[in-house]
C-alpha cells in the first residue's frame, strides 16, 4: 500500500483520471429530472467536469475558471444539479490547493456563491418542462440556513486545499533545511579537516626544524673535531643517526594519521612535559647549554596543554640555536599553579629581528612563533614574547588549567 501511495504521488493524472472514470459514470446515469435540450446539455456537463478534473494538477487556474464557468452555465440554463456537479467541490479544492492567488480567491468566492445560487434558482431542487421551479418557497430565514448549509461542502474543501498547500510549503521549507543543514555539515567537515591538516603542518615543522637543526650542528661539530678528536667525531655522528631516525619516526607517525585519518591505532602518544628532560639533553648535547627548573605542584595535564608546552619550549630552543649566536646560554621554567601553568624560555643571545617577531619573515624563519600562538590560542591560554632585558630573548605562556583537587 506504501508503495501504491508512493507511485499515485508522482503520477497525480492517473489517480485523477480513475476519480473522474468513476463521476463519469454516475453523471451518464439516466436522469428524469432534465428533458428535451436540457437533457443535452446535462450529459454535456457530465462529461466536461470529469474531463477538466483529468487536468486540474496539470493546469489548475485554467481548469478551475472552466468549472466556474460550466457552474454559472448550468444555472443560467435551468439544468438541474446531478452527479456530475460533485466535481465541483474538487476544483474548489484545487484552487486553493494548487492554483494561483487569484484561483484560490476566485474558488473560495464561487464556493460562498454556490448555495446562494443554487437555493435561488432551483428552491426545491428540480424545476418543471417550462424551467420553472417546483414547490413552495422558505422564509428568508430558511433560506439563509438552507444557502450556508449547501455552500458549506465548498468551504470545506477550500479549506483542506488551503491547509493541504501549508503542509506541501512546511515539507519543502523542511526539504530546504535539511539540505542546507547537509550542506553546512560538509562544510563544517572541510573546515575540520583544513584544521587538522594545519595542526599536522605545524607538527611537522616543529619536528623537522628542531631535529635538523641539531643535526645540522652535530655535523659541523664531528666535521671540526674529526681529525684530532675521532670518538667525539664518532659520538656526533651516532647522535646524527638518533635523531634523524626520532625525527622520522614523528613523521611517520604524523603522514599516516593523514592517510588513516580514521584509524585510531595510528595515533601514537603525543609528547608533553615528562619529555621535556629528554629533549633538553638532546638540546645540549649539540651544544646548547640549558638549566632547567620545575615549580608548584607537578600533576597530570590535558594533553592538549602537555603538547602545546612542550612544542613551545622546543620550538623556542630550536630558535636559540638558530638565532641566539654560538655563546648563547637559555633557561626552561616551568611553573604548576593552583589554575594556570606558566612556561618561559629565555636566552642571552642576540635575539631575533623584529620582523621575524611581527611577520615570520620573509625568508619563511620566524613561523614557530606563529604557530606558538595559534597553539596557546587553541588551550585558551597568552603567550609573551619579545627582547629580554639585558640581551637576549623571552617567551612566557599562560595556559588555564582546572583547580587542583
Amino acid at each position: 500500500m506504501h508503495r501504491l501511495n508512493a507511485w499515485l504521488r508522482r503520477h497525480p493524472m492517473v489517480a485523477d483520471s480513475a476519480w473522474a472514470l468513476l463521476l463519469l459514470l454516475l453523471g451518464l446515469l439516466p436522469d428524469d429530472s432534465d428533458h428535451g435540450w436540457r437533457l443535452v446539455v446535462h450529459y454535456l456537463i457530465a462529461v466536461a467536469v470529469p474531463l477538466l478534473m483529468v487536468f486540474r494538477r496539470r493546469n489548475p487556474d485554467l481548469t478551475l475558471a472552466l468549472a466556474v464557468a460550466l457552474g454559472l452555465g448550468q444555472i443560467a440554463l435551468n439544468v438541474n444539479p446531478a452527479a456530475s456537479s460533485i466535481g465541483y467541490l474538487v476544483f474548489a479544492y484545487t484552487g486553493a490547493a494548487f492554483g494561483s492567488t487569484w484561483a484560490s480567491r476566485l474558488a473560495l468566492g464561487a464556493g460562498l456563491a454556490a448555495g446562494p445560487l443554487t437555493l435561488w434558482r432551483f428552491p426545491t431542487g428540480s424545476v418543471d418542462d417550462q424551467g420553472e421551479p417546483i414547490g413552495p418557497h422558505y422564509s428568508v430565514l430558511q433560506s439563509l440556513l438552507l444557502a450556508t448549509l449547501m455552500s458549506t461542502p465548498f468551504v470545506l474543501c477550500w479549506a483542506w486545499g488551503r491547509l493541504t498547500r501549508v503542509r506541501r510549503a512546511y515539507l519543502v521549507e523542511l526539504e530546504d533545511r535539511a539540505a542546507r543543514l547537509e550542506r553546512e555539515r560538509d562544510a563544517q567537515a572541510k573546515v575540520a579537516v583544513a584544521a587538522e591538516r594545519a595542526r599536522i603542518a605545524r607538527e611537522l615543522h616543529d619536528v623537522v626544524a628542531h631535529n635538523v637543526s641539531v643535526m645540522i650542528v652535530q655535523a659541523d661539530g664531528a666535521a671540526y673535531v674529526l681529525d684530532n678528536s675521532p670518538q667525539q667525531a664518532k659520538e656526533a655522528l651516532g647522535t646524527i643517526a638518533s635523531t634523524g631516525r626520532q625525527a622520522l619516526v614523528e613523521m611517520r607517525r604524523l603522514l599516516g594519521v593523514l592517510r588513516t585519518a580514521g584509524t585510531a591505532e595510528e595515533y601514537m602518544p603525543q609528547p608533553g612535559v615528562e619529555e621535556l628532560p629528554e629533549l633538553l639533553d638532546q638540546v645540549r648535547t649539540a651544544g646548547l647549554p640549558v638549566d632547567f627548573t620545575a615549580s608548584g605542584d607537578a600533576r597530570e595535564l590535558p594533553r592538549g596543554v602537555e603538547l602545546t608546552v612542550y612544542r613551545i619550549v622546543q620550538e623556542a630552543l630550536t630558535n636559540v640555536r638558530k638565532h641566539g649566536g654560538p655563546d648563547a646560554r637559555a633557561r626552561v621554567a616551568v611553573d604548576f599553579g593552583e589554575r594556570e601553568l606558566a612556561v618561559l624560555i629565555e636566552d642571552d643571545g642576540r635575539g631575533t629581528t623584529s620582523e621575524q617577531l611581527t611577520g615570520g619573515g620573509t625568508d619563511g624563519l620566524g613561523h614557530g612563533l606563529i604557530g606558538m600562538r595559534e597553539r596557546v590560542g587553541m588551550v585558551s591560554g597568552s603567550l609573551d614574547v619579545g627582547p629580554r632585558p639585558g640581551g637576549g630573548f623571552r617567551i612566557r605562556a599562560v595556559l588555564p588549567l582546572k583547580a587542583a583537587k
